[in-house]
């Protein structure tokens, strides 16, 4: 005989009608639906479908049906009424009652576990070692709202174990289940994802230099964060990871005022390969990583040209350090430099009319422009540039 419940709710306010909460939503898509079979005295376990992240909690709606019963409408169908779960787990005005309008005259009892080991341990033993919940009194029908008990940020699916309460007939049991996803947290980001980037951060060039390594740490995860949910971080290539890193460093670096810091590693590592004679490493390094990226002071175009310079490439010098007095025309170590370029490119009324308009000044505020003219020569005589004309530009100097 088919028992018929009177359907009651508590009426929905008209303005969360049909709504979704700005905090989640009813994952739709990983809806269990499942319908089991049981024999007289069974005990089985149904898988539920992967939760996505971010999952909270689960709305869960157990049914037993006799022969050619139908439910008369899905969870998820009820669930789209329903802004969010605090509707449910408040049960005041706003919620739905989600038990079936229908259900047969036979009842099981069900526990749910969160590992496919428990459930089946359960079955072998009967024994409820980790269970998240246990009905142990018969039902012919269940709903209800899955929350800290069962779901965690680690949680994936749910098992689902039923045990027949027939003695003599099968009986046929609908399990529903329809995930909660909150928003902010689907993205993948929790405590433990963060302290991963967190750990990450600590790892760039930058980093044991900083003064401001817990604000840049911050600022990094932050950035990371908000571009990349955690999955499609976790999914990049080792090499895709630095690039974008290097990206998100210097605008965390300029956030936090330290930027030449960062900028700065470049910069030595360029310097270190010239003094070990890797003029096109040196090279490559201050071109790509300062100059390409829009990080170039006049100073680095100085640098770029003495290069190139000592590498005998005089043409590229020149524009470098014209380029860099275009920049900044006070930096007077390019004119310096350019001085030198014109000495070694038999130019040398150019050289001495600079070294004439600048050789009582200084190239920085400990040396004159004198004293690092002998200073550059001597390096010059150390890479066998041509010394002819140095006695003419030191006469000037005097």
């Amino acid at each position: 005989m088919l028992k018929k419940f009177i359907v009651f709710a508590f009426a929905l306010f008209s303005t969360f009608a049909n709504s979704q909460s700005s905090e989640g939503y009813w994952d739709n898509v990983r809806v269990t639906t499942e319908t089991v079979t049981l024999r007289a005295g069974e005990k089985k376990f149904i898988k539920t479908q992967d939760f996505s992240a971010g999952t909270t909690e689960v709305v869960y709606r157990i049914t037993l049906l006799d022969d050619n019963q139908k439910l008369s409408s899905s969870l998820v169908s009820v669930l789209k009424s329903i802004p969010d779960p605090t509707g449910i787990s408040q049960g005041t005005a706003g919620a739905v009652f989600l038990l079936s309008t229908i259900s047969g005259d036979d009842k099981c009892k069900y526990s749910i576990f969160t590992t496919n080991l428990d459930a089946e341990n359960h079955i072998k033993t009967n024994k409820f070692t980790n269970a998240c919940f246990v009905q142990d009194k018969p039902i012919n029908k269940e709903a209800k709202l899955l929350s800290s008990n069962c779901i965690s940020s680690k949680t994936q699916n749910l098992w689902f174990a039923f045990e027949s309460d027939n003695w003599v007939m099968n009986q046929k049991v609908i399990i529903e289940v329809v995930p909660w996803v909150n928003k902010k947290l689907g993205r993948g980001w929790n405590s433990e994802t963060k302290q991963e980037v967190l750990n990450y951060s600590k790892t760039q060039k930058a980093y044991s230099s900083l003064t401001k390594k817990e604000e840049f740490s911050a600022n990094f995860l932050e950035a990371i964060s908000q571009k990349f949910t955690y999955k499609e971080f976790s999914n990049l290539l080792n090499q895709e990871k630095s690039i974008i890193a290097d990206r998100i460093t210097e605008d965390c670096l300029k956030k936090t005022g330290e930027v030449k810091l960062f900028y700065n590693i470049y910069r030595d590592a360029s310097y270190s390969a010239f003094l070990k004679g890797n003029f096109d490493a040196a090279i490559k390094v201050i071109q790509e990583d300062i100059i390409d990226k829009n990080r170039a002071t006049a100073m680095d175009y100085c640098t770029l040209g003495d290069y190139y310079l000592f590498s005998k490439q005089y043409d590229k010098a020149e524009k470098a350090f014209t380029t860099g007095i275009a920049k900044d025309a006070s930096e007077i170590n390019l004119q310096l430099d350019l001085a030198h370029l014109y000495l070694f490119t038999d130019r040398i009324s150019e050289a001495k009319e600079i070294h004439k308009k600048y050789k009582n000044q200084n190239v920085n505020s400990k040396t004159s422009w004198t004293e690092q003219t002998k200073k550059d020569f001597e390096m010059f005589k150390k890479y066998n540039f041509p010394t002819t004309d140095f006695k003419k530009i030191l006469r000037i100097l005097e």
